[in-house]
């Protein structure tokens, strides 16, 4: 569904005609404004994506704790389910465009967090091989969809129109739904959490924590460039890529399924670099392995800026932003799952599973700094738009490198 969110709010759904059809678009509009001011159609468009992808991250936190405390992730994951199927099939017309996101921020709070936990209680607390397959399993099954789900819905989009695109991903969600009701019976009610004896934390265990956020708010400023592929990015490829190729137009968001499979092949190609490099004790730390990410990321954005620069006023080729793409897919592999592993190894016991929240509330605040840049776009060119985005992530490297050994000491008791 981010693949065709920011089109079709730019295309279609907020120009004259359409606009007026959403319920309660005025008030939530006029909420929106009064802190910014006023916004074109791009900047509105751009905060609204920025608002809807930071709360899908935002809300598992309280997913998590319903499903806790109260209704278990057997339900919660099947609540989840049944609210997304229902934002996507309310995202097929004008009028229920607020609903949806509703239904979808909803959704995915109940799902994102909930399911995972699912899969790691499948297996003995002893069987850590078998349990790290599992979550492969479903890591791969997400990243199929992720390169699928743009191609169908982008095409359908293009070809028959926006609702279309919607309307697909809701059969594709019921059908989900309907594969994990398949296997209800063989998923715990409730994962059970082991009791702590003691939940106080040490001086040494709030260095770690000290650290672990200073970590994750350096990482902010990588994941805010990443995520503008998901936003502005695509904008930028309808106004200024030359997306004709033989008398086929390549639909926008197909370069959204290019970034996921760009990141599939990214984790065979770096985990056989890493092997190669730890046989000859030279595989990069946690901290190099962020700042490398950064400086990937940046320099995909220094790819855009150099297919404008020598596209010399004309359309840029489709295959800039092809090989930017690429670039990005592994700037995300070296960045998110070692974020992920490092907080999962080094947090202290009694809020191990507090700071995996807190690792994604760091990508809440992304995204809306996405949609609050994003909204620079139509008062810069594109160059001077993309290479801020390189130095953003450029930031981040820097600041990882500058910051790195120290952090790392500090990380060190943990281990």
């Amino acid at each position: 569904m981010t693949a065709l969110l920011v089109l079709y709010m730019v295309n279609q759904l907020l120009l004259p005609g359409h606009v007026e059809h959403i319920v309660g678009f005025a008030g939530f509009r006029s909420a929106i404004e009064s802190v910014t001011g006023p916004l074109s159609t791009l900047g509105l468009a751009s905060l609204i994506f920025g608002l809807y992808a930071g709360f899908v991250y935002f809300t598992p936190v309280f997913g998590g704790l319903i499903a806790d405390r109260w209704i278990g992730q057997r339900n919660a994951v099947v609540i989840g389910a049944v609210s997304m199927s229902a934002g996507h099939l309310a995202m097929a017309f004008d009028q229920t465009f607020l609903l949806a996101l509703l239904l979808l921020i909803i959704g995915s709070g109940f799902l994102k967090g909930n399911i995972s936990a699912q899969v790691g209680a499948l297996y003995p607390k002893e069987d850590e091989a078998r349990r790290t397959r599992g979550f492969v399993i479903l890591s791969t099954a997400i990243n199929i969809g992720a390169v699928f789900g743009p191609l169908l819905c982008g095409f359908l989009a293009q070809v028959y129109g926006w609702h279309y695109g919607f309307g697909i991903a809701a059969v594709f969600m019921l059908a989900g739904l309907a594969t994990y009701l398949s296997g209800y019976r063989y998923l715990p009610a409730k994962v059970e959490r082991r009791a702590r004896k003691d939940t106080r934390l040490s001086a040494a265990d709030w260095r770690v924590v000290g650290a672990l956020i200073a970590v994750l708010a350096i990482t902010i400023f990588q994941s805010a460039a990443y995520y503008q592929l998901y936003n502005v990015f695509k904008i930028w490829l309808q106004e200024q890529v030359n997306l004709s190729m033989g008398g086929f137009s390549i639909p926008v968001p197909w370069y959204q399924s290019l970034d996921a499979l760009a990141s599939i092949l990214a984790v065979s190609v770096l985990f056989l670099l890493w092997r190669w490099q730890s046989a000859r004790r030279g595989e990069p730390g946690d901290m190099a392995k962020l700042a490398i990410g950064a400086f990937l990321a940046a320099a995909s954005y220094l790819i855009l800026t150099a297919g404008i620069f020598l596209s010399a006023g004309d359309l840029v080729h489709p295959l800039w932003p092809a090989l930017s793409t690429i670039v990005m897919g592994f700037a995300f592999i070296y960045q998110w799952p070692t974020v992920l592993a490092l907080v999962s190894r080094t947090a202290p016991a009694p809020i191990n599973a507090t700071m995996m929240g807190i690792a994604f509330i760091s990508l809440f605040v992304a995204n809306n700094l996405v949609g609050y840049i994003g909204g620079w776009y139509k008062k810069m060119s594109p160059a001077e738009f993309w290479l801020m985005h390189a130095a953003i992530a450029a930031t981040g490297g820097v600041l990882t490198v500058f910051f790195g050994c120290k952090l790392n000491r500090m990380l060190v008791v943990a281990r």
